[in-house]
């Protein structure tokens, strides 16, 4: 159910593959055992143009949607968890951030739910 949105620089594909960096996310978040193995998902978008104060500066910036129930504990420990691995695999780049935002059961469906 979890879905990992990675907003890029489109430089940071060339420090480590786009597989590499989704499968850090994917595993950082299944390392925290708020989700059943298998229902992550993680996608990423390098962007040729942006504008951050600094052309030359790359950034990663993750939108985490996972489904409602989790406390801000829980939370916390996502965007930790994320953060932390990513600041490993790229220690050279300033700005990488994320946001955890909760899907309302009530609103959301898939086609396995009808």
């Amino acid at each position: 159910m979890p879905h990992f949105v990675i907003d890029c620089s489109e430089n940071i594909t060339t420090l480590k593959s786009p597989n590499e960096i989704m499968q850090k996310v994917y595993d950082s978040a299944e390392a925290t055992g708020l989700f059943a193995k298998g229902d992550i998902k993680v996608r990423i978008n390098p962007f040729k143009y942006y504008n951050n104060g600094s052309p030359d500066k790359d950034f990663i910036h993750i939108f985490g949607n996972i489904m409602e129930g989790r406390n801000s504990i829980q939370k916390n420990m996502l965007s930790k968890r994320i953060i932390s691995e990513l600041k490993l695999m790229f220690p050279e780049v300033s700005i990488i951030s994320i946001n955890i935002r909760d899907f309302d059961k009530a609103g959301y469906r898939n086609r396995l739910m009808d």
